[in-house]
């Protein structure tokens, strides 16, 4: 018995005619026909009879005329519900967030998705990359943020950005530091404030320096954000961060950013979620929300620094490959631990 016979078979026994209610359906007669007739013999019992002034109810067909408005009602009462819940979902996500990042997203993320989701529970987690791949693919998280994803069939992961990181220093850097672009030659002779093994930004820049056979000199080991900031802010030592992360200290003057040449350090942002987890409207909104963000962050020269900004000296850069990927799928490469 299907729902669609039941509603053809109250239609007939209300209008009293297979014409009539073949029009007000928009069915052809003979489907109409043959929908009741399969119906007749599901049920065993004659449920309509033609007699010369139309169609007349059976009483097996009064009986199930009772029963099938119960049935239709339920049915669109549950078609009604799932309406509503898709335009205003409720329910609770969990994002993953690499902190460096989660220091730009997380607020505006927040702020954004509450206006068009109000009824979902929006919880941001931060971690190591490493930390929030993993509980992506264990199901803790919906939606990750990270650097430098595996490619993998059980994630689907679309570029964000490439940032460049950049040396950052206090106000009182040197003119002559800041004139020109900074070697990685020249980091090796620097006081450095860099996170600890194994933050995934400790082992790129280790990476790609030592490729070089340089080996700078990391005078303190901080895994805090903040306090990395405040101790070069007060002119402890240098460190290596994206712009995103410092940009409105460095454009309140606070601490100065220089490009790094020689190797150029930079690392991919990415979007994932996983293949192995059901995909919802709201999963679905929210990961849009996090590549529109990041889209509109990098317009209005929040994450990449301009060229106007007096503090950097990026035009003397070799031509950055940032991009703000926001539209299409993409892989990203070898995994690290950030």
């Amino acid at each position: 018995m299907e729902i669609k016979q039941l509603r053809y078979f109250l239609a007939v026994s209300e209008l009293g005619s297979f014409s009539k209610a073949a029009v007000v359906l928009s069915v052809a007669q003979p489907v109409l026909s043959r929908q009741i007739r399969s119906l007749e013999e599901e049920l065993g019992s004659e449920l309509l009879y033609r007699n010369g002034r139309g169609i007349v109810v059976t009483e097996a067909g009064e009986m199930l005329v009772d029963k099938a408005r119960t049935i239709l009602n339920a049915a669109d009462c549950v078609a009604n519900e799932m309406n509503s819940l898709r335009a205003s979902p409720s329910g609770k996500l969990v994002i993953g967030l690499p902190p460096t990042a989660g220091s730009v997203i997380a607020v505006p993320l927040i702020q954004r998705f509450r206006e068009s989701f109000p009824r979902v529970k929006l919880k941001v987690q931060e971690g190591y990359s490493g930390h929030v791949l993993e509980w992506l693919s264990t199901g803790r998280i919906d939606v990750a943020v990270l650097y430098d994803a595996p490619k993998t069939s059980t994630l689907i992961t679309q570029p964000l950005i490439e940032e460049e990181l950049l040396l950052i220093g206090p106000r009182t850097t040197p003119l002559e530091l800041r004139d020109r672009p900074v070697t990685g030659a020249v980091l090796g002779e620097l006081p450095l404030i860099l996170p600890s093994h194994p933050h995934g930004l400790r082992v790129l820049i280790e990476s790609l320096l030592g490729a070089e056979k340089i080996y700078p000199e990391v005078d303190y080991e901080i895994d805090s954000l903040r306090a990395t900031m405040e101790l070069v802010e007060d002119g402890i030592g240098y460190t290596i961060l994206p712009y995103a992360s410092v940009h409105r200290k460095v454009l309140a003057g606070d601490l100065v950013a220089m490009p790094i040449i020689e190797p150029r350090l930079s690392r991919q942002l990415v979007l994932a979620t996983s293949t192995q987890r059901p995909t919802t409207v709201v999963t679905r909104a929210l990961a849009q929300a996090v590549k529109t963000l990041v889209r509109d962050l990098v317009d209005q020269g929040v994450w990449v620094p301009r060229i106007a900004d007096a503090e950097l000296k990026i035009a003397t850069v070799a031509p950055r490959r940032t991009v703000a990927a926001v539209n299409g799928a993409g892989s990203a490469e070898q995994q690290k631990l950030h």
